[in-house]
């Protein structure tokens, strides 16, 4: 089964500029013409005045062509100033998300329990563009505001298992991590962010039909929503990604390297919903690529998606394909 993998964007030195590399050998040839014509000085002066005339025209091409590609990566990173607080970021979804901020040069914060992992999972990494403090969402008392100073969108990923697993050691249920956790978080955050996404789950307004009556025994589906409502009630801007269930990798990562070498095989195609219709599966990929998605169209705002993952070429990390899935979510 032919897979797809996330990669690196080239470094920008390494994606110039065919065209003008070709212009360079012709500048060259012509430079070396002019000096093999020194025997008719009237005529040398004259190529090299052309000469001159040739080699300003081409630096401002390079000049111009570099420009684009500044612009173009203005484009595709249109806020220099966000910095994106992630949640849950060691997680299966929330590596991933992590990863593609990086890959976008954007500026990200983790609160982690256990601040070491980001070593493991990310390698090292500029503080200015990844920072992590300790925290745990479960207790009120570590949302230290320090912790959100300058924050200006919020990703949410945490979760656990829906079913008694060793995950619920330590009070890890799913009333405390998908309620008590996001309402600790969504309470401490300030009225200056621009946007909160929220990892969800599809089912959550079904918990008396089955088959979701059976995934909410232990109340994961009952204890998402109640996060749900709680962020749509706070006021913030909102994003809710309701995911179907999670399939790929990553489930450990031990570095950068490894974490964007997880596959969606050939599901990499989305399908994006509301009302809570939707049954299937979704890519880890594809739910953090709509996350990372949501943060800037404007389309999503104080929305609720449920997304799931099939067969077929995805809109990989398009921001107008994007839009268009987000759009045609509201007219079905």
């Amino acid at each position: 089964m032919a897979s797809t993998t996330l990669t690196l964007p080239l470094p920008f030195a390494q994606r110039h500029h065919r065209v003008s590399q070709r212009q360079v050998f012709f500048f060259t040839k012509f430079r070396n013409r002019v000096s093999t014509s020194s025997s008719a000085s009237k005529r040398s002066c004259s190529l090299k005045r052309a000469y001159a005339r040739a080699r300003n025209a081409l630096n401002e091409q390079v000049v111009e062509a570099q420009s684009s590609d500044s612009r173009k990566d203005t484009q595709r990173n249109p806020s220099s100033s966000k910095l994106v607080l992630v949640v849950g970021g060691s997680g299966g979804v929330g590596q991933l998300v992590v990863a593609s901020l990086l890959q976008r040069n954007v500026k990200s914060r983790l609160i982690l329990r256990d601040p070491e992992k980001a070593t493991e999972l990310f390698g090292e990494q500029d503080k200015e563009k990844l920072q992590v403090f300790k925290g745990d969402t479960r207790k009120q008392e570590d949302m230290d505001p320090s912790i959100f100073e300058g924050v200006t969108h919020v990703i949410c990923c945490t979760g656990t298992t829906a079913f008694p697993s060793r995950r619920w050691d330590d009070d890890n249920t799913p009333e405390r991590v998908d309620w008590v956790g996001v309402k600790n978080l969504v309470s401490a955050l300030p009225s200056s962010v621009k946007r909160v996404v929220l990892v969800s789950s599809i089912g959550v307004t079904k918990i008396n039909e089955l088959p979701w009556s059976i995934m909410n025994l232990f109340g994961v589906l009952k204890y998402k929503k109640m996060g749900e409502d709680f962020l749509r009630s706070s006021g913030l801007p909102f994003t809710i990604i309701r995911a179907g269930r999670l399939t790929d990798g990553p489930y450990t990562s031990y570095d950068l390297n490894t974490l964007i070498k997880a596959t969606a095989g050939q599901r990499r195609a989305v399908l994006v919903g509301q009302g809570d219709k939707l049954v299937g599966e979704a890519s880890r990929i594809v739910v953090a690529e709509a996350c990372v998605q949501a943060l800037d169209l404007e389309v999503t705002e104080n929305q609720v998606y449920e997304v799931n993952s099939v067969e077929g070429e995805g809109p990989g990390n398009e921001a107008e394909k994007w839009q268009e899935l987000f759009k045609a979510a509201h007219s079905r």
